[in-house]
């Protein structure tokens, strides 16, 4: 399908044909019909799944957990992909139905064909980083609630962009660091906020380094079942290649070339930095203001994110937090680091450490520590059971009802995501760069300033 203008008229205009060509969104029938708990259609949020890769699927499932969802379109440029989840979906509403049958859930290559359909309420974007802004201000355009997957945008231009689409329009936003839907994670940031750990002195954080890519990539043709214009969207024409479009074996460039990404400075810090924000937020710290350290980009290969990097990121009161890749950390001395995805607070009485996997703490006793009635408390996430994901999914369906505010609001996702920009762009210029939280932008510093925006492909600004 040629793909329409960057614009809500272009949506429109899809379902105008749909409806001149005699063209409907497949049916939604009664729950009753579909046997799942008898919620009517006017209580039920209807998903639209956009991106069909392994972590879209996997997360998504969380969707047919509850009766009070039902995904009704999904998307991907990739046909084989856009099929295969269709059928998923589809096999599952099957067998919950008494004739066995069920093929209401739409294809689209186009995720603007999903977002024309007025019975979509909401859309979870799990895409490659580049992506994940455009659809984002595009679903708050069309009236969509959205989950958007870590990390949020390419540039900080994007991030602030993207706030301002989901504002505006009055959006439920829900960012996919799930960490803050478990119950450790929670309790841990609580002790933190209540002074269990004294005066923070310093804070830690490490992600997982990125990585090198292959030196010999050769231009392959394209796929005869993938868009590949549209799956390039807003990033620069490339060739197409293993490397850079296809998962796994010397793929996922799409984590490692800037066309796409920042790298794990982002993509995976999204978790740690987003635990921080967390407590900052609650604590009236806000974001670090000053950023100073070194990095390495890799000298050859076609990936060219920043490798290793050793960040201080200073806050207005003078408070640092060092963030850097696991294997600078492993050089460090880090209390409670015991994956290679951590943050860490080290306090005048105490230290907390949240893993990916788990919490460390020090002193032991703290694990019994409770918070009191008028301490401050943070939002719980947890319904449905579980830890990480499902809570986290199914919150947010919950606020896409109630219009509340969920866990990993646009506010906190925007200023996590900007540290991470912030401390590549201080690796990339070789300097001390200055953040503005009052203007938003870089100061002192032209060079700098400039690398908040990114250069996008005609007609795919946002």
């Amino acid at each position: 399908m040629k793909v329409e203008g960057w614009t809500r008229r272009g949506f429109l205009g899809s379902a105008a044909r749909w409806t001149a060509a005699g063209i409907v969104a497949p049916q939604i029938v009664p729950a009753r019909a579909l046997g799942i708990g008898g919620t009517p259609p006017s209580e039920r949020v209807n998903v639209g799944v956009i991106s069909c890769g392994g972590r879209a699927m996997a997360e998504s499932r969380c969707y047919t957990l509850t009766d009070k969802c039902h995904v009704v379109a999904v998307c991907d440029p990739w046909e084989s992909k856009r099929l295969r989840a269709k059928q998923t979906f589809e096999r599952h509403y099957a067998a919950r139905q008494r004739s066995g049958a069920y093929n209401g859930c739409a294809a689209y290559a186009d995720f603007r064909d999903v977002l024309a359909r007025a019975d979509v309420d909401a859309v979870y974007i799990a895409t490659p980083d580049h992506w994940h802004v455009p659809i984002t201000i595009a679903a708050a355009r069309a009236g969509k609630d959205m989950h958007t997957e870590k990390p949020l945008g390419v540039s900080i231009h994007e991030d602030l962009a993207a706030r301002e689409a989901v504002r505006r329009h009055g959006r439920v936003f829900q960012y996919g660091a799930e960490r803050r839907s478990t119950t450790a994670a929670r309790h841990a940031i609580e002790l933190v906020l209540n002074g269990r750990v004294g005066k923070v002195q310093k804070i830690y954080v490490v992600s997982p380094a990125s990585v090198k890519g292959p030196v010999d990539d050769p231009v392959l043709p394209v796929p005869a079942d993938l868009d590949y214009d549209l799956w390039l969207g807003p990033a620069p024409w490339a060739p197409f290649s293993a490397a850079r479009a296809i998962s796994g074996g010397n793929g996922n460039g799409i984590f490692h070339i800037y066309d796409y990404a920042i790298g794990f400075i982002a993509g995976w810090a999204a978790h740690p930095l987003d635990q921080v924000q967390w407590w900052a937020d609650n604590a009236g710290m806000g974001m670090p203001v000053t950023y100073e350290g070194t990095g390495r980009l890799p000298d050859d290969g076609l990936f060219n994110c920043v490798i290793q990097w050793d960040v201080e990121c200073r806050y207005k009161n003078g408070l640092v937090m060092r963030f850097m890749d696991n294997q600078t950390a492993q050089q460090q001395d880090i209390p409670g680091i015991r994956d290679s995805n951590a943050a860490t607070f080290i306090g005048t009485e105490g230290w907390i450490c949240v893993n990916y996997s788990e919490v460390q703490m020090n002193p032991p006793s703290l694990r019994n520590a409770v918070i009191a009635p008028n301490e401050i408390h943070l939002d719980r996430s947890n319904l449905g059971g579980g830890e990480y994901v499902e809570p986290h999914h199914l919150s947010w369906l919950d606020c896409v009802r109630t219009r509340k505010d969920p866990v990993g609001n646009i506010e906190s996702a925007v200023r996590s995501d900007i540290i991470s920009h912030l401390s590549d762009i201080c690796v990339r210029v070789g300097r001390k760069i200055t953040w503005d939280p009052v203007k938003e932008t870089i100061v002192g510093d032209e060079t700098a300033a400039r690398m908040m925006h990114r250069a996008v492909r005609a007609g795919w600004a946002v």
